[in-house]
């Protein structure tokens, strides 16, 4: 994949969490955040500006080239984990460890009891 490719594809992805997590509008990606800056965390703003700008060079100026791409990818990831909204990764957390307790509690369970269940299992 181009270095073109990478970046519009996950600059395509920050406007559309943009646009549905954080209730932005506007065209362009520098837009996105300025419409909703206010709603966003002071420390990603900085890190949004220079991938829009990053973006806006890759495609408008035609000697441009992006010299440290595994930078933005750094940066991108760190915005795309804070922007991120975090109740998805609460509510698995919470699902696993319910079912590793239930789990634990059936095995021990098991175990105590394991004489009586033995003779009514292998009958």
């Amino acid at each position: 994949m181009s270095e073109i490719e990478k970046v519009i594809i996950r600059t395509r992805k920050l406007e559309h969490l943009l646009r549905v997590q954080y209730h932005a509008e506007g065209r362009g990606l520098h837009q996105l955040i300025s419409s909703c800056e206010d709603r966003l965390p002071h420390d990603v703003i900085k890190k949004l500006r220079y991938i829009a700008t990053i973006r806006n060079k890759l495609l408008h100026e035609a000697d441009y080239s992006l010299d440290d791409c595994e930078s933005f990818l750094e940066v991108y990831d760190e915005c795309m984990k804070e922007l991120t909204p975090r109740s998805g990764r609460f509510i698995w957390r919470a699902a696993i460890s319910l079912m590793m307790i239930i789990t634990l509690l059936a095995l021990g369970v098991y175990y105590i009891h394991w004489e009586f269940v033995s003779s009514k299992l292998f009958e």
